[in-house]
């Protein structure tokens, strides 16, 4: 009999580990069942010093809810920077959490006390009990990838602040740490821009929105679309996403994609023609003239977006830029024969290489869709590689950085299942089980070459996601897959779907977070 409860004994401890080894997600690299009774959790308290240390610790939801005024407190929450101790981490922002007599999160860099901080939130989460204890744990962990983002358009349907930051509260959760704002495009302008005030009072409006798909004949809504961020929304945004850890990036589409930018000034057009912010989908011919009184406009328009964003990147778009106005333009023929281009396309490296100097000279990077390859790249772009991988290869073999959100497996505005039930999407397939599956490092290049790939990205492009409850739709679960891709060399799918199914729902729910439901193929 004894030897049958010691060895039960040993399963269920066995159990408990993989149980524990597979609930978190994205996979840490390590976790361990720490002997001893669950820690109770009724009450705890943030230690002073790493709140004075650490602000943003004091702003955060989680702990002002959980906190308690009672002078007795059963768990200290204490944050440490220090040397990595443990051997086995990996990356930049490597970092330890241990729940014992007190809650520990050490770790390299701010950043990394961050990620400790949603390793802390998804534990309770997943264990949190009426009893108010948690299982004692302990994890080390590092990021396999520093760049692991997620964009999301506004300009095609514009989401309020306190959406943002729910947006911003669900990357957090699964260690994202980039967020790509997509602020500006053909179907409106979402940022105010102080010297340029019509930018936000007339390119932020549009009379209608194309119905569904009805392209021809074109059947429109009739209502009226609108909005933008003040820079104080903007600040407070930023400050928002830097408290748990991210990164914004903002995109100020150029040369093309410039619709609503030049419905409210169109001097800075080819034909200068006054025209109104389109309210259907596609790609359009007018775009910025390529001549000096543009650059000093988009100079001025940069020179405020970076006092709002202190991202080193700033993402200046750079795709589907038809050629035709330029063709037919006296002044962007004049800039092309007097700078020695042979054809429209070195014309577009050329625009894009005036903007990669001025935000040089301003401490900034500019990062563009893969199209900014065509006539020859900048000297210090960053390419981000979406009509495939091949823009990505290319970029790494010149040896510049490229980010990695090809349409095949990032785009996650494709539908999620073949269902007819689905609601209305752009196009495309893009399962559960697709993103999971993906390898951000084309494996054409070679060990030098691969380092030139910082990570990859998911893209949400909301021409068919009018609401907020569709945007968290299409992006929960598969957020979670590619957290897992861009986090650790671990792949198991069956795992991972098992988790999704037993623990992230709840998550969902408990947060009320709208979610595509998959039901798992391998269940057990």
């Amino acid at each position: 009999m004894q030897s049958y409860l010691k060895s039960l004994a040993l399963l269920t401890a066995w159990s408990i580990t993989l149980i524990a080894k597979g609930q978190i997600i994205p996979q840490p690299q390590s976790i361990e069942i720490l002997e001893g009774k669950n820690v109770s959790f009724n009450n705890f308290k943030l230690n002073d010093k790493s709140v004075a240390e650490h602000p943003w610790l004091g702003r955060d939801p989680f702990f002002l809810i959980h906190e308690t005024c009672e002078k007795v407190r059963n768990v200290e929450v204490v944050l440490i920077i220090s040397p990595p101790k443990e051997k086995n981490a990996k990356g930049t922002d490597e970092y330890s959490l241990v729940i014992d007599k007190k809650i520990t999160i050490s770790a390299t860099t701010e950043n990394g006390l961050k990620l400790g901080v949603a390793s802390l939130k998804q534990w309770f989460y997943l264990h949190y009990n009426y009893e108010g204890s948690l299982p004692k744990v302990k994890i080390i962990d590092a990021p396999k990838f520093n760049y692991r983002g997620v964009h999301l358009d506004v300009s095609r349907h514009f989401f309020p602040v306190q959406f943002i930051k729910t947006y911003l509260d669900i990357l957090a959760l699964y260690k994202i740490n980039q967020f790509h704002w997509h602020l500006t495009d053909d179907q409106g302008w979402r940022i105010q821009i102080k010297k340029y005030p019509k930018l936000h009072a007339v390119g932020s409006w549009r009379n209608e929105t194309m119905v569904a798909k009805n392209f021809q004949p074109y059947v429109g809504d009739s209502t009226p679309h609108a909005g933008y961020y003040g820079q104080d929304e903007i600040k407070e945004i930023v400050q928002y996403a830097a408290d748990r850890g991210i990164n914004v990036i903002p995109e100020i589409e150029m040369p093309g994609h410039a619709r609503a930018a030049l419905a409210a000034y169109p001097q800075y057009s080819c034909r200068q023609v006054q025209q109104n912010v389109p309210g259907v989908w596609g790609v359009f011919e007018d775009v910025y003239c390529v001549n000096d009184s543009t650059f000093n406009f988009l100079f001025d328009v940069l020179d405020e977006v970076i006092a709002l964003f202190p991202s080193k990147m700033i993402h200046i778009g750079g795709d589907e830029v038809p050629k035709s106005r330029w063709k037919e333009c006296p002044k962007c023929q004049h800039a092309k024969t007097s700078h020695n281009l042979k054809d429209e396309h070195e014309l577009q490296s050329y625009f894009v290489g005036k903007i990669d100097s001025f935000l040089t000279s301003r401490g900034r990077t500019l990062v563009g869709w893969d199209e900014i390859l065509e006539g020859g790249l900048s000297p210090n772009a960053v390419v981000m590689s979406w009509r495939g991988t091949e823009g990505g290869i290319a970029a790494a073999k010149q040896k510049h950085q490229a980010i990695m959100t090809p349409g095949s497996h990032c785009y996650f505005d494709h539908y999620q299942d073949t269902s007819k039930t689905e609601p209305l999407a752009i196009g495309g397939f893009t399962s559960l089980e697709k993103v999971y599956n993906y390898q951000p490092i084309p494996s054409t290049l070679d060990s030098a070459e691969q380092t030139y790939i910082l990570g990859a990205q998911a893209n949400l492009w909301t021409e068919y996601m009018p609401t907020e409850k569709q945007v968290l739709y299409m992006l929960l679960p598969r957020l979670c897959a590619l957290s897992e891709v861009l986090w650790t060399d671990y792949k198991d799918f069956i795992s991972f779907e098992n988790r999704i199914d037993q623990h992230e729902y709840f998550i969902f729910e408990r947060n009320f977070w709208n979610y595509k439901k998959y039901e798992p193929k391998n269940a057990h």
